[in-house]
């Protein structure tokens, strides 16, 4: 199954619980987020963007133009639409029309733990990994190597136990 039918299948199933003013849980994958989100075992909170005042730094789940879900972090607001980046990229996408945003996050959890995207500390890491976007490349790989080294040793101490 490719990308676009997943993200369609996904899309079919939050739409209607996110008009509905419910909270939706998901799981991302891929690693743009990383490292504020680190797949497979964070999870963040939905809930629909209708009726908030979107700022640079949120975390917004949109749709591309190809059907493709996407969750980035808004980085800039323009009257032509909204620019996102991932926490692990450096270029922009955009414009985006409001029409292609679907929710926001709420919640992170990671390793049982769950923290508001509004917590202070979360805010300030966020806000200046946002400021810190051009130079990201000299931070995160060295970053990605070291948490993947850490991962790896957690998971080898795990099956010798």
């Amino acid at each position: 199954m490719t990308q676009e039918e997943k993200s369609k299948q996904l899309y079919e199933k939050l739409l209607p619980l996110l008009q509905n003013g419910n909270e939706v849980e998901i799981y991302p994958s891929g690693t743009s987020m990383f490292p504020l989100i680190n797949p497979p075992n964070d999870s963040v909170v939905l809930r629909s963007i209708k009726d908030t005042r979107l700022k640079s730094g949120d975390i917004i789940l949109y749709r591309r133009e190809s059907g493709l879900l996407v969750l980035h972090r808004l980085c800039r607001i323009r009257q032509d639409g909204y620019y996102f980046t991932g926490d692990n990229q450096t270029e922009l996408e955009g414009p985006l029309q409001k029409s292609q945003l679907l929710a926001i996050v709420t919640r992170i959890s990671r390793s049982g733990h769950t923290f508001s995207v509004k917590h202070p500390i979360y805010k300030f890491c966020s806000r200046l990994w946002l400021m810190l976007r051009p130079v990201r490349p000299l931070i995160s790989r060295p970053l990605g190597t070291l948490w993947r080294n850490c991962t790896r040793r957690q998971n080898n101490q795990r099956r010798q136990n």
